[in-house]
């Protein structure tokens, strides 16, 4: 029987990608590798219980909620990914989405698991950890997001995008201000002023003060 250490499940409106609005069924697998500055799910660094991927396929199954996202702490980290990811990717009516901070390979997700990768800026202090293979590793499925903490951030992740032509090697790219840091006002004119393709993301969730 395999199991993964659970952090959590709960039910909330999808607050970040191009998924934002929809209910969703999240489940928060335990451990981190990476330790960012403004992390704000630090209840995920500690170690879970372990829960049978068939129970949490079978909790994501009977939830009315279409879409399911597997989260973290750092998913991809756990042994039992692959098998929980192909269960809830079998579930009828399910779209699956997995969110992964960019440092591990995410060729683990299967075929019609949506990967949704943080390329970490030099304000998270994390920005060295990534996996740069996995730009090669995007899929036309997947999404991309930049969580930016000022106007250095910014930058370096508008030369990110154009260096790697990140725009045409997935679905949509996003600049997400860090929540209380980074006006997203700012942000808003920074993107105008420059004509970018990268879509700006406020986390819908916080601001309606839900998880």
């Amino acid at each position: 029987m395999t199991t993964v250490s659970l952090c959590e499940t709960f039910t909330s409106i999808q607050g970040e990608s191009s998924w934002v609005g929809l209910s969703c069924f999240f489940i928060r697998l335990a451990g981190c590798n990476l330790r960012c500055r403004y992390c704000d799910t630090a209840c995920a660094y500690a170690d879970g219980r372990p829960v049978a991927v068939r129970e949490l396929v079978a909790q994501a199954g009977a939830s009315p909620a279409p879409l399911v996202e597997i989260t973290g702490g750092e998913p991809l980290l756990q042994a039992g990914f692959r098998e929980l990811s192909l269960g809830l990717r079998d579930l009828a009516g399910k779209r699956v989405l997995v969110e992964t901070n960019g440092s591990m390979d995410i060729s683990l997700a299967p075929e019609r698991v949506i990967v949704i990768m943080d390329v970490k800026c030099p304000g998270s202090g994390q920005d060295r950890a990534m996996d740069l293979r996995n730009v090669e590793r995007l899929r036309p499925c997947d999404e991309v997001k930049f969580v930016l903490t000022d106007e250095r951030d910014y930058d370096w992740a508008r030369r990110f995008v154009e260096e790697h032509r990140l725009t045409s090697r997935c679905n949509a790219v996003f600049f997400s201000p860090v929540f209380g840091v980074l006006d997203p006002k700012r942000l808003a004119e920074w993107i105008v002023r420059d004509g970018l393709s990268a879509r700006l993301q406020a986390q819908f969730h916080k601001v309606l003060g839900v998880p």
